[in-house]
């Protein structure tokens, strides 16, 4: 019989030697320069950030809290602030049509200048206009002008009445206009004498009236034109100070942006509406009384105001915007609305940029899981990636929603580089099932979880303690710290060869072990307060477990460590619940009965086990028949089942333990209570690796250890979990006194040796097992129930 040796109290942990470290403290390390194991991730970045091509956007694969954003940011800071500043971007009025915002680019800087210089042209002639038209040069010329056209009608007039004379009629005027009356000696004829007129006088009289009537009538016809050239002429007049006042000022500004010429063509289009709309520079403000509420209204010449999108010139380099709120609009931008007497107005200055204006010419940050999370903005960050311009539409516009009158501003040139950072999970979904992502991101900078466990690791990683705790203003961590922070680490990824780099967790354990170092008054961290942040983070989680031993304890949940029964095994199953991960010991069960061949997986039947339980359960049914009934039928039906257990299992790492208890009931061979099992089997029969092996460990060590450890217990854990193995320091202990034991094992036949303390035999040359042996039990129980199937089927057919 096969003597198993358990595992040697040094292959349960590896621990960092802290002699390995020339520092006493972190505080002589230098600053970490460079990332740690990221290379791959790094080269990726490098690349995706300098390849100036359509469609090589990036997307930064990894786990959340792994420091991706930190470095990438920090990557491009660096390079950014080498590149050239972008143009800055302005709407600006479209005299022509005014709901069609024109847009300009200008020189970095430029946009904020053109915007200051026109806002002191708006107000320069808010207050010089009307000074020029309130200026006797200006009374005196337009008096001149009323003057020539009052005394041309003057003269006419007066010529008109010299001709009524002649002819003994008198040209009056009256309140209402002018009339023509019969006159002798210069004074009107009255009525009463009129009448004595001889009837040929009369009629003489009539057709002098009749004809001076006409012409009358002919002069008076012309009194609206003249009216109408008076008004041109001043019109002309007003245009022409405006102009002098207007081009005076205008004619410095291009003179400062002579080399734009889109500056020049918006400053002609300027002076041209300035000089069209004069009288708004004259008009004082105005005042409008509403239910006895007096309100001023003021001209705010917002038509010749310039509104900025993007100011670049404040940092050096290219800008890089990180966008926390995606929302369609936060991306792309908005037209915004005032309320003005109940109703909703816009213009060009109501426009606001998205992130995508303040990012152009550099790089844009987002997170894809917020992006995918705002309706419309992952297909409106598509849309302007496609066409390489941001159109600002609003989402009523887009799908009809709404029908009030809005802008429709000229489309920016959009020139940036998006990084999206995600799981991978949405990396791999969107290639599947968006054609048009793997055509807008084209470089995948993917993130390693671990590095590899070297010295030189273990240095670089006492940097990065360093850095962080001086840029966190944290106490420095003694060399003994640092050793206990990367066996955490090593923990943390469940490999004693590897190291997390899971930079959130790591930072996380450092603020909390400097907490307990202030707490107890030192002046830098030792691995006790590591230790005993450790120890506090898992107290903060572990009630729901505590409540589970507590029942394991009390016999409510029964679990057995001492003696031997058939057909059961304790198997080890993780529960984790936020973050938080802990075993929960589990009683298989095994029962065998004649019949066709089936493996009832009681788990399955109930609906309470998973895809990979299930499959596991087939895995060992088939090396069953495959071992035992090569050439017989399986005569057998066996029933597993996990007891009191009352969720949903899955995975297969208890495939071993189930196998374990199928052959102890076969053989009739009792199982030693006091071991637990864990591992994953396949249909050769060869134990695979699990996950979590060293919460299973502690688990059914936390169990036994609180009823008493007798020397006896253990748990048996397949051969390839070995360099997995940080197991916590009083199992390393109890496992150095022989007080508790770590089976590793490579097959099933190692582990039902193991926990029968029965041989499990190896098939001789005869093909058959040697007797006593575990598989010559199993063997013979198969070859006894095939007897019984072909005599009961004998029977059956007589």
């Amino acid at each position: 019989m096969t003597i198993h040796t358990p595992l040697q109290s040094q292959q349960l942990h590896r621990a960092c030697d802290p002699d390995q470290f020339t520092f006493q403290t972190t505080a002589e390390v230098p600053d970490l320069t460079d990332t740690i194991g990221q290379a791959r991730a790094m080269d990726a970045v490098r690349f995706g950030s300098d390849i100036r091509r359509e469609g090589y956007n990036l997307f930064v694969l990894g786990s959340p809290g792994m420091g991706r954003r930190s470095l990438v940011q920090q990557f491009l800071e660096t390079k950014a602030s080498q590149e050239a500043e972008p143009a800055d971007w302005c709407y600006l009025n479209n005299f022509a049509q005014p709901h069609k915002p024109k847009v300009l680019k200008l020189p970095c800087g430029k946009g904020e200048e053109l915007r200051l210089h026109m806002e002191r042209l708006v107000d320069y002639l808010r207050s010089a206009i009307p000074v020029q038209f309130e200026s006797e040069e200006y009374r005196t010329r337009v008096s001149a002008i009323q003057q020539e056209y009052n005394e041309l009608q003057e003269r006419e007039i007066a010529g008109l009445g010299e001709e009524a004379e002649k002819k003994e009629i008198i040209l009056l005027r009256t309140p209402e206009g002018f009339a023509l009356a019969p006159s002798h000696n210069r004074e009107v004829i009255p009525p009463e004498e009129y009448d004595k007129l001889p009837q040929e006088k009369k009629d003489r009289i009539e057709a002098d009236i009749n004809e001076l009537q006409t012409h009358l009538e002919k002069i008076l016809s012309h009194l609206p034109q003249r009216r109408r050239e008076r008004s041109e002429r001043i019109k002309q007049l007003n245009h022409e100070i405006m102009l002098s006042s207007v081009a005076h000022m205008i004619d410095e500004l291009r003179a400062i942006y002579a080399g734009l010429p889109d500056v020049l063509a918006y400053f002609d289009a300027v002076q041209q509406d300035m000089v069209m709309h004069v009288d708004d520079f004259r008009k004082p403000d105005e005042s409008i009384n509403i239910s006895g509420m007096s309100i001023v209204t003021h001209q705010t010449f917002n038509n010749y105001q310039v509104n900025v999108l993007t100011v670049n010139h404040k940092k050096p380099g290219a800008p890089i915007v990180c966008e926390d709120n995606p929302t369609y609009s936060n991306l792309v931008g908005r037209v915004e609305h005032i309320s003005q007497f109940g109703a909703l107005v816009t213009n060009f200055t109501l426009i606001k940029p998205g992130a995508l204006h303040r990012a152009n010419g550099g790089y844009l940050l987002l997170d894809i899981r917020k992006v995918l999370m705002q309706p419309f903005a992952w297909e409106g960050l598509k849309r302007a990636l496609q066409a390489r311009k941001i159109h600002i539409e609003s989402l009523g516009q887009v799908y009809s929603l709404v029908s009030t009158v809005s802008l429709e501003p000229e489309p920016v040139p959009l020139d940036v580089k998006v990084v999206l950072f995600g799981e991978r999970i949405f990396y791999y979904l969107l290639q599947e099932y968006d054609p048009e992502f793997k055509e807008l991101f084209k470089v995948a900078a993917d993130f390693e979880e671990t590095i590899e466990r070297t010295p030189e690791n273990h240095f670089l990683y006492a940097q990065l303690i360093a850095t962080l705790t001086r840029k966190e203003g944290l106490l420095p961590y003694d060399r003994h710290a640092v050793a206990r922070v990367i066996d955490y680490s090593a923990r943390l990824v469940e490999d004693s060869e590897k190291l997390s780099m899971h930079m959130r967790s790591i930072a996380d354990l450092l603020h909390e072990a400097d907490y307990w170092a202030r707490a107890n008054n030192s002046d830098a961290v030792r691995a006790s307060d590591v230790q005993q942040a450790i120890d506090a983070q898992i107290r903060r989680q572990d009630r729901i477990r505590d409540h589970l031993y507590e029942a394991i304890q009390r016999d409510i949940l029964m679990i057995g460590t001492q003696g031997a029964v058939t057909g059961q095994v304790n198997g080890l199953s993780v529960i984790e619940l936020g973050g938080f991960a802990f075993a929960q010991p589990t009683r298989i069960t095994a029962t065998t009965r004649f019949g066709k061949g089936d493996v009832i997986n009681v788990e399955r039947e109930a609906k309470l086990s998973g895809a990979i339980h299930s499959k596991g359960v087939f895995i060992l049914s088939s090396f069953l028949a495959a071992r035992y009934a090569k050439d017989q039928p399986l005569a057998l039906s066996a029933s597993l089942a996990f007891e009191q257990s009352y969720g949903m299992i899955d995975g297969d790492s208890a495939s071993l333990a189930e196998l374990c208890a199928l052959l102890s009931n076969l053989a009739d061979a009792p199982v030693n209570q006091s071991l637990a099992v864990t591992g994953s089997i396949n249909q050769l029969g060869q134990v695979q690796a699990i996950g979590a092996v060293n919460e299973k460990i502690e688990g059914f060590f936390d169990i036994c250890n609180a009823r008493g450890l007798t020397g006896n217990q253990g748990v048996l854990i397949p051969a390839t979990n070995v360099q997995h193995l940080m197991l916590r320091q009083d199992v390393v202990e109890a496992a150095a006194a022989g007080k508790f034991h770590i089976y590793v094992v490579a097959d099933i036949d190692q582990a039902i040796a193991l926990l029968t303390g029965l041989a499990a035999g190896e098939i001789g040359a005869n093909g058959e097992y040697p007797h006593g042996s575990i598989n010559g039990l199993v063997a013979a129980r198969v070859a006894e129930l095939g007897k019984i199937s072909q005599s009961y089927l004998g029977n059956k057919s007589h």
